[in-house]
């Protein structure tokens, strides 16, 4: 980075100071918190994420030095909450990633399925000619997924030639129910990240941070 590019000290002292009030804001809600999905601990919480994060840019770019610090997920957290005090109906948003590890499988769970239902249809290709559910992967998702919930799909992936991927679950507050049918045409479109109460993510990234922490400790721990 440039000189002139290079942030003043007087702008590092200042994110400083936001660090610090934002420590008290923070605390402050914490002190005051009305239940464990109280808001105004989220806003907060973002908020110091926020500032420590411009503080160690700052203190890098001008410095080059860090903090001992690190907000976990800070980069990826929601934005403040900003949906009603005490929601009257909710969503509740899920995505599930999975690869087809074992196509052969997945066909033959489908074709059993279809052997077993004497009224199971394929799924309609329109004007094509449906495919054959024990040589289609489109045709054996279909069957698969008519027939069983998501979550049994997930605790039994690996039967089905299914593999794992990142999940992610959102509870999404909202002022009042839907009409019925009113969102069935874009349903994926109104997912406002400023009205989420909570979420719940999976992934493999989780797990690879918890190694990598274990082998740090290990590095720190002395000989024997």
């Amino acid at each position: 980075m440039s000189d002139a590019a290079q942030p003043t000290a007087a702008e590092v002292r200042a994110a400083a100071e936001a660090v610090k009030a934002a420590l008290d804001r923070h605390l402050d809600a914490v002190e005051r918190r009305t239940g464990d999905d109280d808001p105004d601990v989220y806003e907060a919480f973002n908020a110091l994420a926020a500032a420590a994060e411009a503080y160690d840019e700052r203190l890098y770019d001008r410095y080059d030095e860090v903090t001992p610090f690190e907000i976990p997920g800070a980069d990826d957290s929601l934005p403040p909450y900003a949906g009603p005090e005490e929601p009257n109906a909710l969503s509740v948003l899920i995505r599930r990633d999975y690869a087809v590890a074992e196509p052969q499988r997945l066909l033959a769970q489908a074709q059993r399925i279809t052997d077993l239902d004497p009224e199971a249809e394929e799924p309609d290709e329109g004007e094509h000619t449906a495919p054959v559910v024990g040589s289609s992967i489109h045709a054996a998702l279909g069957v698969l997924f008519g027939e069983y919930e998501p979550d049994e799909i997930a605790s039994r992936h690996k039967e089905f030639g299914l593999e794992e991927g990142d999940s992610t679950l959102w509870v999404s507050a909202a002022d009042e129910l839907p009409e019925p049918g009113e969102w069935l045409s874009t349903p994926f479109d109104h997912a406002d990240p400023q009205r989420v109460v909570c979420r719940f993510d999976v992934s493999a990234v989780f797990d690879e941070e918890e190694l990598e922490d274990d082998l740090d400790e290990e590095d720190l721990r002395p000989a024997p």
